[in-house]
């Protein structure tokens, strides 16, 4: 269990100084709240116990004024503690899913797409998601309650061995350690092993559900999409039952942690009558100490719950682990080598390719034949051939994003622009800098030049501020198409892979940015695939695929 969340409570832990200020203002609420059920028990008691030697005519006093005020400031002070508390700590939580999320994808962007674990989309959607939600509760519902829980039972033990006796600290603490041994281990060890198997199959439930929804038009057309969807509901029914099941075994060990913490009151009560019947102990006092055990209740009673999961908790760091685990052994691995590769016959080249193969799977090689080629700095390269013929695998491969099935492929830095447009719901100077985040607006407004969107959002108030929408959706396809181009070309690559940069662009249009894109990339290497040789951006050579 350790082992695999210490990656992740490490993590948490870079934080120090909030966890300590998070967790001093939840100890101050939790004392504030016992110290106030204590006084107000002890100035009842009191009061009850002036009032009938008054009633019997014995003169008697009592302070009001001190004890009252002090219950008021343990009420106020509870209140206000407690709002600082989850103010601050929500922060704090927030704060540490921002970490953990940022830190899993420095390591899956370590390592490229090729080495990473052959994932469904809807798998890695439920591991950045869930499963990194699953470790945001290490600090607030783990380790902060059961810390505290620990520390507040200590206090309250040296206050029964101080204020009572000796005896009397060992009955509570053997109580309180067993309450804590029940409310944390004890409920773990009984529900681990169905919260891990819950998560696991939690995770698969959520990938078939996605991909039950992708795929609803194919299974309606097959007819089957009712018996996909009737299984998926029994899968989610036995989640439901085995969820039922967690619970009702935490609920026990709650019912059993709070019966032992009442077990510690009543010896609290029976130790405390011995010493008042000794004189040792006045009435007032003979309650202070039961009644602040009743207090704990509020301390151990979120420690069940919270350990219940914590199967699943391991589990999903479990998960990330394994899935991010290529990361670490690939960690000086990049999408392309960072020396152009060198022969004595014909100096150096920014890209080598020889007896290239591609394949996925056992499937047919996706080229028609073995591919070799070298590319000096500065020299360009078109590949043409229909769909199907392998252009966007050879593009992927020349990007270090797949491996080739056979033969090497070698190169300088590579920028590329993928098949498919991304565009990000950010501002256009957001979408660009991803390319080269030190550019400056000018070299922003010198590629929006280039592919002519210089006056499109020129025009628009924001300018470089304007919100591009989800997926680009304000912009038509040609134009999602040239900003993804635009922010190729601030990559300060050596090598520039251009697989159908003019999808959706007319053919004057075309033409135009073609001779830019001669000028700005003179002296760099250019490969573009296309299904023409009218849609290539350039090139002194072609190849047909």
């Amino acid at each position: 269990m350790f082992d695999a969340l210490r990656p992740w409570l490490q993590l948490v832990f870079h934080r120090r100084n909030r966890l300590l200020i998070g967790a001093f203002l939840i100890l101050v609420t939790l004392l504030a709240g016992i110290a106030l059920l204590a006084l107000s028990g002890w100035f009842i008691t009191r009061t009850a116990l002036v009032g009938l030697l008054i009633a019997m005519g014995i003169q008697a006093t009592i302070e009001l004024y001190l004890p009252g005020s002090a219950i008021r400031l343990f009420a106020v002070s509870r209140t206000v503690f407690r709002y600082l508390e989850r103010i601050y700590n929500h922060e704090t939580v927030l704060r540490l899913l921002a970490d953990i999320r940022v830190t899993l994808f420095k390591r899956l962007a370590l390592v490229p797409r090729s080495q990473r674990s052959p994932m469904t989309g809807a798998q890695w959607l439920s591991r950045l998601l869930t499963d990194v939600d699953a470790l945001d509760t290490l600090y607030l519902r783990l380790l902060a309650p059961a810390s505290l829980a620990a520390l507040v039972s200590v206090g309250v033990i040296i206050l029964a061995a101080t204020v009572f006796s000796v005896q009397t600290g060992v009955l509570v603490a053997a109580c309180l350690g067993l309450a804590f041994v029940v409310a944390t281990g004890t409920v773990y060890m009984r529900t681990h092993s169905l919260a891990r198997a819950q998560s696991e199959r939690r995770d698969t439930l959520r990938s078939q559900l996605v991909q039950h929804i992708e795929g609803y038009a194919e299974l309606t057309a097959a007819g089957r999409a009712r018996d996909h969807s009737a299984l998926l509901m029994q899968q989610a029914e036995q989640l439901t039952s085995e969820q039922c099941t967690i619970e009702a075994r935490a609920g026990w060990h709650l019912a059993g942690s709070n019966l032992l913490i009442n077990l510690a009151v009543v010896v609290a009560l029976w130790m405390g009558f011995s010493l008042y019947q000794q004189q040792m102990l006045s009435g007032p006092v003979l309650v202070l100490l039961p009644i602040a055990l009743l207090g704990l209740g509020e301390v151990y009673g979120v420690l069940p719950d919270a350990f219940s999961r914590l199967g699943g908790t391991v589990a999903s760091a479990r998960r990330l682990n394994r899935d991010t685990a290529e990361s670490a052994k690939h960690s000086d691995v990049t999408l392309a080598k960072t020396t152009a590769m060198e022969t004595p016959e014909n100096g150096v080249f920014a890209v080598a390719v020889h007896d290239l193969q591609l394949r996925h799977g056992n499937s047919q090689p996706l080229l028609a034949r073995p591919l070799s080629f070298e590319l000096k700095p500065g020299e360009w390269l078109g590949f043409t051939g229909r769909s199907g013929s392998g252009k966007s695998s050879l593009a992927d491969a020349l990007s270090g994003l797949i491996n080739p099935s056979g033969g090497s492929v070698s190169s300088l830095p590579v920028a590329y622009l993928t098949q498919q447009t991304y565009l990000f719901d950010d501002t256009l100077s957001m979408n660009l800098k991803m390319a080269n985040p030190e550019a400056s607006d000018d070299d922003l407004w010198q590629v929006l030049d280039l592919v002519e969107m210089g006056d499109r959002f020129g025009d628009e108030p924001a300018q470089l501020d304007t919100w591009l929408g989800s997926g680009g959706n304000v912009l038509s396809g040609g134009e999602a198409r040239r900003i993804a181009l635009a922010r190729v070309l601030l990559s300060p690559a050596t090598v520039f892979v251009l697989d159908e940069p003019f999808t959706g662009v007319d053919k004057a249009l075309r033409d135009r940015i073609c001779c830019r894109l001669e000028q700005r990339l003179a002296g760099r290497t250019v490969i573009s695939l296309a299904h023409s040789v009218d849609a290539l951006a350039g090139g002194t050579a072609t190849i047909a695929l």
